[in-house]
């Protein structure tokens, strides 16, 4: 049996949309409308944030608040890395995606001999840099720092020494860099990206599951093939990005996207994920309540967070 722990990041930071901060807040506040006890029943920590700066100047236009997002980063992986070296799981909610590359950053910290796999459900492949992005927003990036890819093939902005150097502290953060290959990488229901982050996809030959795939083949089978696929990692890291789901049903959140998965589809595959017992992190992000209507999206997420973290404490 695991011993959960909950870590909660509501950091918004890297985000272009206000609101997922409260993400985490609309999740607690769904588990006791569905009059559950699951927030008192685990051991958790929340990370203080840095919410602040966005009442600041933007200094860095191709690295938003990036200053911001290094000093979660060094709090968000040490958090995770403490859980882990204390024999606890943690389980991380998050305000937006971009300190997910933080997570990864603590496992390696934990574990820096273990071959880390990284499960990514997430309509967006977050591969921008800020040599390529389109808006300046790190919740474009975590996985291009994650691998350690600054992707200069491609690049349409040229760095202040500030950013970069701010830039590279993410990528080496845990003195570690590249912390996950791009061939430990996989991607479901990724349909939204750009030419820039298609290029390090094709780059890398990184394996990509389309919504598609997950409704033909179904989501037993797809597990089945991933894990497979990981067969030569020692352990697995499983990231939830809501706006993995249908934009019919992932309105409270800041970049819904068509052709998503369904609920269930969701639920089958990060409970059917959880049963490898080489999973060693889950974290779900991007919960933003400010765009939703009844807290639909938090419902939903906390439905998927309690089936997940039930199986998990079976395994």
């Amino acid at each position: 049996m695991k011993n959960i722990k909950l870590i909660e990041v509501p950091s918004e930071i890297g985000a272009g949309t206000r609101g997922a901060s409260l993400g985490i807040e609309a999740i607690k506040i769904a588990a006791m409308d569905f009059m559950s006890n699951f927030f008192i029943h685990f051991p958790s920590e929340k990370i203080p944030h840095e919410n602040k700066i966005l009442y600041e100047p933007i200094e860095s236009p191709y690295a938003k608040r990036i200053k911001g997002i290094y000093s979660m980063y060094e709090k968000v992986s040490k958090a995770v890395a403490d859980s882990i070296k204390n024999n606890f799981f943690p389980v991380i909610l998050s305000g937006d995606h971009s300190t997910s590359g933080a997570t990864i950053a603590g496992i390696k910290m934990a574990k820096p001999k273990c071959k880390l796999g990284v499960i990514w459900i997430d309509a967006h492949a977050d591969l921008h840099t800020p040599y390529t992005t389109p808006s300046g927003n790190v919740h474009g990036m975590p996985m291009a720092l994650t691998i350690g890819e600054d992707n200069k093939d491609c690049a349409v902005h040229k760095l202040d020494d500030e950013t970069k150097k701010y830039w590279d502290h993410l990528k080496t953060i845990g003195k570690v860099s590249p912390k996950v290959l791009p061939e430990d990488v996989v991607f479901i229901s990724l349909r939204d990206y750009e030419k820039e982050e298609k290029y390090i996809i094709d780059k890398y030959n990184i394996k990509v599951i389309t919504t598609k795939e997950v409704r033909s083949k179904g989501p037993e089978n797809v597990v089945r093939s991933v894990v497979r696929y990981l067969d030569d990692c020692t352990d697995i890291y499983v990231s939830f990005d809501v706006d993995s789901l249908d934009s019919s049903i992932s309105k409270g959140t800041g970049t819904p996207v068509g052709n998503g998965l369904k609920e269930r589809e969701v639920e089958d595959l990060i409970s059917k994920f959880m049963q490898n017992r080489k999973i060693c992190c889950f974290e779900i992000a991007e919960v933003n309540p400010t765009l939703d209507k009844e807290n639909l999206m938090a419902e939903i997420a906390f439905n998927i967070l309690q089936r997940s973290v039930n199986i998990l404490m079976m395994n």
